[in-house]
Protein backbone atom coordinates (compact mmCIF):
# COMPACT_ATOMS: atom_id res chain seq x y z
CA UNK A 1 0.00 0.00 0.00
CA UNK A 2 1.40 3.26 -1.43
CA UNK A 3 1.85 6.36 1.50
CA UNK A 4 0.04 9.36 0.06
CA UNK A 5 1.63 11.59 -2.61
CA UNK A 6 3.23 14.92 -0.84
CA UNK A 7 3.81 17.43 -2.76
CA UNK A 8 7.42 18.06 -3.45
CA UNK A 9 7.69 21.15 -1.03
CA UNK A 10 6.02 18.86 1.71
CA UNK A 11 8.52 16.05 1.70
CA UNK A 12 11.36 18.48 2.52
CA UNK A 13 9.94 20.32 5.50
CA UNK A 14 9.92 19.07 8.63
CA UNK A 15 6.99 17.86 11.06
CA UNK A 16 7.38 20.23 13.80
CA UNK A 17 5.13 22.85 15.62
CA UNK A 18 7.22 26.23 16.01
CA UNK A 19 6.69 26.76 19.61
CA UNK A 20 6.96 24.09 22.59
CA UNK A 21 3.75 24.58 24.03
CA UNK A 22 3.06 24.88 28.33
CA UNK A 23 0.78 21.89 28.27
CA UNK A 24 3.15 20.21 25.71
CA UNK A 25 5.90 20.84 28.94
CA UNK A 26 3.09 20.13 31.71
CA UNK A 27 2.41 16.70 29.93
CA UNK A 28 5.98 16.13 29.93
CA UNK A 29 6.72 16.99 33.42
CA UNK A 30 3.60 15.25 34.59
CA UNK A 31 2.50 18.24 36.94
CA UNK A 32 0.79 21.68 36.40
CA UNK A 33 3.19 24.86 36.07
CA UNK A 34 2.51 27.30 39.35
CA UNK A 35 2.90 30.29 36.59
CA UNK A 36 2.41 30.35 32.78
CA UNK A 37 5.00 33.42 31.78
CA UNK A 38 5.44 32.49 28.78
CA UNK A 39 3.38 32.57 25.86
CA UNK A 40 2.84 36.69 26.17
CA UNK A 41 -1.25 35.83 26.99
CA UNK A 42 -3.18 38.38 29.12
CA UNK A 43 -2.98 36.56 32.56
CA UNK A 44 -5.07 39.27 33.23
CA UNK A 45 -8.22 37.50 31.59
CA UNK A 46 -10.98 38.67 29.10
CA UNK A 47 -13.50 41.38 29.98
CA UNK A 48 -16.36 40.86 31.87
CA UNK A 49 -18.40 41.74 28.99
CA UNK A 50 -16.31 39.59 26.67
CA UNK A 51 -16.96 36.80 29.07
CA UNK A 52 -20.59 37.30 29.29
CA UNK A 53 -21.00 37.39 25.51
CA UNK A 54 -19.19 34.11 25.58
CA UNK A 55 -21.88 32.63 27.79
CA UNK A 56 -24.68 34.24 26.16
CA UNK A 57 -23.38 33.08 22.52
CA UNK A 58 -22.52 29.43 23.57
CA UNK A 59 -25.84 28.37 22.42
CA UNK A 60 -25.78 29.55 19.39
CA UNK A 61 -22.60 27.78 18.78
CA UNK A 62 -24.50 25.21 16.08
CA UNK A 63 -24.52 27.98 13.85
CA UNK A 64 -21.29 28.87 11.70
CA UNK A 65 -19.81 32.50 12.19
CA UNK A 66 -21.25 34.87 9.63
CA UNK A 67 -18.61 34.35 6.53
CA UNK A 68 -18.07 38.72 6.42
CA UNK A 69 -17.68 39.49 10.00
CA UNK A 70 -19.62 42.12 9.18
CA UNK A 71 -20.41 43.10 13.00
CA UNK A 72 -16.97 42.93 14.21
CA UNK A 73 -15.51 44.70 10.99
CA UNK A 74 -18.45 47.63 11.67
CA UNK A 75 -17.12 47.73 15.62
CA UNK A 76 -13.61 48.06 14.47
CA UNK A 77 -14.39 50.13 11.71
CA UNK A 78 -15.87 52.38 14.32
CA UNK A 79 -13.17 52.08 16.91
CA UNK A 80 -10.41 52.78 14.49
CA UNK A 81 -12.52 55.83 12.82
CA UNK A 82 -12.06 54.24 9.16
CA UNK A 83 -14.18 51.74 7.34
CA UNK A 84 -15.36 48.35 6.99
CA UNK A 85 -13.57 47.73 3.50
CA UNK A 86 -9.92 48.85 5.15
CA UNK A 87 -10.69 45.17 7.73
CA UNK A 88 -9.73 41.87 7.37
CA UNK A 89 -10.65 39.94 9.66
CA UNK A 90 -9.07 36.18 10.57
CA UNK A 91 -7.70 33.53 12.88
CA UNK A 92 -5.37 35.65 14.84
CA UNK A 93 -2.45 37.34 13.51
CA UNK A 94 -1.13 34.03 12.81
CA UNK A 95 -3.56 33.24 10.66
CA UNK A 96 -3.42 35.98 8.48
CA UNK A 97 0.19 36.07 8.39
CA UNK A 98 -0.45 32.67 6.70
CA UNK A 99 -3.39 34.28 4.23
CA UNK A 100 -0.65 37.06 3.56
CA UNK A 101 2.13 34.60 2.30
CA UNK A 102 -0.31 32.32 0.85
CA UNK A 103 -1.34 35.78 -1.41
CA UNK A 104 2.03 36.68 -2.46
CA UNK A 105 4.64 34.22 -2.70
CA UNK A 106 5.20 31.45 -4.51
CA UNK A 107 8.27 28.98 -4.82
CA UNK A 108 11.48 31.00 -4.84
CA UNK A 109 10.16 34.39 -4.23
CA UNK A 110 12.56 36.58 -2.10
CA UNK A 111 11.06 37.46 1.35
CA UNK A 112 12.77 39.65 4.17
CA UNK A 113 13.01 39.11 7.86
CA UNK A 114 14.38 39.62 10.72
CA UNK A 115 16.93 37.16 12.30
CA UNK A 116 15.09 36.18 15.69
CA UNK A 117 11.83 37.69 14.80
CA UNK A 118 8.44 35.51 15.35
CA UNK A 119 9.50 32.29 13.77
CA UNK A 120 5.73 31.77 12.90
CA UNK A 121 6.10 33.76 10.08
CA UNK A 122 9.33 32.11 9.03
CA UNK A 123 7.13 28.62 9.18
CA UNK A 124 4.56 30.31 6.37
CA UNK A 125 7.18 31.19 4.38
CA UNK A 126 8.82 28.12 4.28
CA UNK A 127 5.53 26.24 3.71
CA UNK A 128 4.32 28.11 0.31
CA UNK A 129 7.72 28.22 -0.90
CA UNK A 130 9.14 31.10 -0.28
CA UNK A 131 13.17 31.93 0.00
CA UNK A 132 13.70 33.68 3.66
CA UNK A 133 16.27 36.00 4.02
CA UNK A 134 17.40 37.57 7.59
CA UNK A 135 19.06 40.61 8.80
CA UNK A 136 20.40 41.20 11.86
CA UNK A 137 18.99 43.03 14.89
CA UNK A 138 20.83 46.24 15.36
CA UNK A 139 21.28 46.11 19.25
CA UNK A 140 17.91 44.83 20.60
CA UNK A 141 15.89 46.57 18.34
CA UNK A 142 14.73 45.20 14.88
CA UNK A 143 16.52 47.21 11.89
CA UNK A 144 14.74 48.98 9.82
CA UNK A 145 17.00 50.26 6.89
CA UNK A 146 18.84 47.10 6.74
CA UNK A 147 15.02 45.22 6.39
CA UNK A 148 14.49 47.79 3.24
CA UNK A 149 17.96 47.59 1.92
CA UNK A 150 17.90 44.01 1.78
CA UNK A 151 14.10 43.80 0.43
CA UNK A 152 15.76 46.26 -2.78
CA UNK A 153 18.68 44.03 -3.21
CA UNK A 154 16.57 41.29 -3.28
CA UNK A 155 13.81 42.48 -5.38
CA UNK A 156 11.76 41.20 -2.13
CA UNK A 157 7.65 40.87 -2.76
CA UNK A 158 7.18 41.00 1.02
CA UNK A 159 9.11 42.19 4.10
CA UNK A 160 7.76 41.42 8.07
CA UNK A 161 8.73 43.59 10.62
CA UNK A 162 6.67 44.01 14.40
CA UNK A 163 6.76 47.47 16.33
CA UNK A 164 6.96 46.89 18.81
CA UNK A 165 9.15 43.67 18.60
CA UNK A 166 8.56 40.11 19.99
CA UNK A 167 10.90 38.54 21.81
CA UNK A 168 12.90 41.84 22.73
CA UNK A 169 9.64 44.03 23.42
CA UNK A 170 11.88 46.78 22.00
CA UNK A 171 10.11 49.39 19.60
CA UNK A 172 10.85 52.24 17.41
CA UNK A 173 9.04 55.91 17.53
CA UNK A 174 6.35 56.61 14.76
CA UNK A 175 8.62 58.69 12.28
CA UNK A 176 10.82 55.88 11.91
CA UNK A 177 8.36 53.77 10.97
CA UNK A 178 6.82 56.08 8.53
CA UNK A 179 10.18 56.58 6.95
CA UNK A 180 10.10 52.96 6.09
CA UNK A 181 6.91 52.86 4.50
CA UNK A 182 8.35 56.02 2.54
CA UNK A 183 11.53 54.20 1.23
CA UNK A 184 9.48 50.62 0.57
CA UNK A 185 10.39 49.31 -2.65
CA UNK A 186 8.25 49.21 -5.38
CA UNK A 187 6.09 45.61 -5.77
CA UNK A 188 7.24 44.86 -2.63
CA UNK A 189 4.77 44.40 0.73
CA UNK A 190 5.68 45.70 4.30
CA UNK A 191 3.42 43.35 6.70
CA UNK A 192 3.36 45.65 10.12
CA UNK A 193 2.63 43.60 13.23
CA UNK A 194 1.19 45.71 15.60
CA UNK A 195 0.45 42.85 18.31
CA UNK A 196 1.51 44.84 20.94
CA UNK A 197 -0.13 48.26 19.77
CA UNK A 198 -2.45 48.34 22.94
CA UNK A 199 0.74 48.72 25.69
CA UNK A 200 2.95 50.35 23.17
CA UNK A 201 3.34 54.28 23.78
CA UNK A 202 1.66 56.31 21.90
CA UNK A 203 4.84 57.74 19.92
CA UNK A 204 5.35 54.49 18.96
CA UNK A 205 2.67 53.75 16.63
CA UNK A 206 2.26 55.49 12.99
CA UNK A 207 -2.12 57.30 12.57
CA UNK A 208 -3.70 54.69 10.43
CA UNK A 209 -3.02 56.22 7.05
CA UNK A 210 -4.45 52.95 4.73
CA UNK A 211 -3.77 54.88 1.44
CA UNK A 212 -0.76 53.03 0.82
CA UNK A 213 -1.33 49.99 -1.72
CA UNK A 214 1.42 47.62 -0.18
CA UNK A 215 1.19 48.58 3.56
CA UNK A 216 -0.67 46.08 5.55
CA UNK A 217 -1.07 46.13 9.51
CA UNK A 218 -1.84 43.60 12.10
CA UNK A 219 -3.78 43.60 15.30
CA UNK A 220 -5.19 41.39 17.80
CA UNK A 221 -7.09 40.32 20.42
CA UNK A 222 -4.86 37.82 21.83
CA UNK A 223 -2.55 40.07 23.74
CA UNK A 224 -4.40 43.22 26.10
CA UNK A 225 -7.95 42.17 25.24
CA UNK A 226 -7.09 38.17 26.97
CA UNK A 227 -8.57 36.50 24.24
CA UNK A 228 -5.45 34.21 22.90
CA UNK A 229 -7.88 31.38 23.47
CA UNK A 230 -10.21 32.93 20.75
CA UNK A 231 -7.86 33.21 17.99
CA UNK A 232 -9.22 36.74 16.21
CA UNK A 233 -7.25 38.91 14.57
CA UNK A 234 -7.49 41.40 11.61
CA UNK A 235 -5.25 43.48 9.27
CA UNK A 236 -5.83 46.97 7.95
CA UNK A 237 -4.59 48.12 4.94
CA UNK A 238 -6.06 49.48 1.82
CA UNK A 239 -9.78 48.51 0.60
CA UNK A 240 -8.45 46.64 -2.53
CA UNK A 241 -5.45 44.89 -0.53
CA UNK A 242 -8.19 43.93 2.26
CA UNK A 243 -10.38 42.51 -0.41
CA UNK A 244 -7.66 40.22 -1.80
CA UNK A 245 -7.66 38.10 1.45
CA UNK A 246 -11.27 37.16 -0.08
CA UNK A 247 -9.62 35.20 -3.01
CA UNK A 248 -7.73 32.71 -0.21
CA UNK A 249 -9.31 33.24 3.34
CA UNK A 250 -11.11 30.25 5.26
CA UNK A 251 -14.17 32.35 5.45
CA UNK A 252 -15.59 30.46 8.29
CA UNK A 253 -12.41 30.60 10.40
CA UNK A 254 -13.34 32.66 12.55
CA UNK A 255 -16.60 31.36 14.53
CA UNK A 256 -19.20 33.08 15.94
CA UNK A 257 -18.38 32.77 19.50
CA UNK A 258 -15.17 34.39 19.04
CA UNK A 259 -16.51 36.84 16.83
CA UNK A 260 -19.16 37.74 19.98
CA UNK A 261 -16.16 37.64 22.00
CA UNK A 262 -13.88 39.92 19.87
CA UNK A 263 -16.87 42.38 19.61
CA UNK A 264 -17.48 42.68 23.70
CA UNK A 265 -13.77 42.91 24.34
CA UNK A 266 -13.50 45.88 21.90
CA UNK A 267 -16.76 47.87 23.30
CA UNK A 268 -15.15 47.59 26.90
CA UNK A 269 -12.75 50.19 26.54
CA UNK A 270 -12.20 50.98 30.16
CA UNK A 271 -11.20 47.11 30.99
CA UNK A 272 -8.60 47.26 28.51
CA UNK A 273 -7.54 50.28 30.13
CA UNK A 274 -7.32 49.24 33.57
CA UNK A 275 -5.72 45.93 31.89
CA UNK A 276 -2.73 48.01 30.61
CA UNK A 277 -2.27 49.98 33.67
CA UNK A 278 -1.69 46.27 35.31
CA UNK A 279 0.62 45.44 32.74
CA UNK A 280 2.24 48.28 32.81
CA UNK A 281 2.65 47.90 37.00
CA UNK A 282 3.91 44.38 36.50
CA UNK A 283 6.62 45.31 34.08
CA UNK A 284 7.79 47.30 36.62
CA UNK A 285 7.68 44.54 39.35
CA UNK A 286 9.58 42.39 36.68
CA UNK A 287 12.23 44.88 36.28
CA UNK A 288 12.54 44.85 40.37
CA UNK A 289 13.04 41.15 40.78
CA UNK A 290 15.18 40.82 37.77
CA UNK A 291 17.71 43.75 39.62
CA UNK A 292 16.93 41.94 42.90
CA UNK A 293 18.93 39.24 41.16
CA UNK A 294 21.69 40.91 39.46
CA UNK A 295 19.98 40.54 36.21
CA UNK A 296 19.03 43.55 33.64
CA UNK A 297 15.92 44.18 32.33
CA UNK A 298 15.35 45.51 29.12
CA UNK A 299 12.86 48.66 28.44
CA UNK A 300 9.60 46.88 27.02
CA UNK A 301 6.19 48.18 25.16
CA UNK A 302 4.79 44.92 25.34
CA UNK A 303 2.80 42.69 27.72
CA UNK A 304 6.59 41.00 28.77
CA UNK A 305 9.96 41.86 29.86
CA UNK A 306 13.23 40.40 28.44
CA UNK A 307 15.64 39.94 31.28
CA UNK A 308 19.43 39.82 29.79
CA UNK A 309 21.01 37.24 32.12
CA UNK A 310 24.31 38.60 31.80
CA UNK A 311 26.60 36.05 29.87
CA UNK A 312 25.92 33.71 26.61
CA UNK A 313 22.90 31.75 25.51
CA UNK A 314 23.77 28.15 27.24
CA UNK A 315 23.69 29.98 30.35
CA UNK A 316 19.74 31.63 29.05
CA UNK A 317 18.59 28.43 28.28
CA UNK A 318 20.25 26.98 32.25
CA UNK A 319 18.60 29.49 33.63
CA UNK A 320 15.74 29.02 31.85
CA UNK A 321 15.80 24.88 32.47
CA UNK A 322 15.64 25.45 36.24
CA UNK A 323 12.56 27.70 36.52
CA UNK A 324 10.55 25.28 34.41
CA UNK A 325 11.69 22.69 36.87
CA UNK A 326 10.66 24.97 39.58
CA UNK A 327 6.78 25.07 37.47
CA UNK A 328 7.31 28.55 35.87
CA UNK A 329 6.78 28.16 32.39
CA UNK A 330 9.15 31.33 30.47
CA UNK A 331 10.27 31.51 27.22
CA UNK A 332 13.53 33.12 25.61
CA UNK A 333 15.01 34.55 22.68
CA UNK A 334 16.07 31.65 19.99
CA UNK A 335 18.81 33.34 18.16
CA UNK A 336 22.16 34.98 19.38
CA UNK A 337 23.19 37.30 21.00
CA UNK A 338 19.31 37.80 21.98
CA UNK A 339 19.57 34.18 23.38
CA UNK A 340 21.62 35.60 26.50
CA UNK A 341 17.77 36.73 27.66
CA UNK A 342 14.84 35.15 28.75
CA UNK A 343 11.29 36.21 28.30
CA UNK A 344 8.50 37.14 30.60
CA UNK A 345 5.07 37.62 30.62
CA UNK A 346 3.17 40.00 32.53
CA UNK A 347 0.93 38.64 35.25
CA UNK A 348 -1.26 39.67 38.76
CA UNK A 349 1.09 39.65 41.72
CA UNK A 350 0.68 35.76 42.63
CA UNK A 351 1.88 34.66 39.45
CA UNK A 352 5.19 37.02 40.03
CA UNK A 353 5.27 36.05 43.44
CA UNK A 354 6.22 32.46 42.28
CA UNK A 355 8.50 33.68 39.37
CA UNK A 356 9.98 36.06 42.18
CA UNK A 357 10.95 32.82 44.46
CA UNK A 358 11.84 30.94 41.59
CA UNK A 359 14.46 32.85 40.34
CA UNK A 360 17.26 33.26 42.77
CA UNK A 361 17.25 29.09 43.02
CA UNK A 362 17.24 28.80 39.24
CA UNK A 363 20.15 31.35 39.13
CA UNK A 364 22.42 29.31 41.98
CA UNK A 365 21.54 25.78 39.63
CA UNK A 366 22.29 27.56 36.38
CA UNK A 367 26.44 28.56 38.01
Amino acid sequence: MTDPRYTQLAQGLPATVPFVAPETQERSRGAPFLARLGANESVFGPSPLAIQALADAASGAWMYGDPENYDLRAALATHHAISPENIVVGEGIDGLLGYLVRLLIEPGDAVVTSDGAYPTFNYHVAGFGGQLHKVPYLGDHEDPEALIAKAAELDAKLIYFANPDNPMGSWHKADAIQDMIAKLPEGCVLALDEAYADTAPAEAIPPLDLTHPRVIRFRTFSKAYGLAGMRVGYGLAAPDFALAFNKIRNHFGVGRVAQAAAQAALEDQAYLTQTVAQIARARDRIGDIARDNGLIPLPSATNFVTIDCGRDGDYARAVLKALVARGIFVRMPFTAPQDRCIRVSCAPDAALDAFADALPLALAEAG
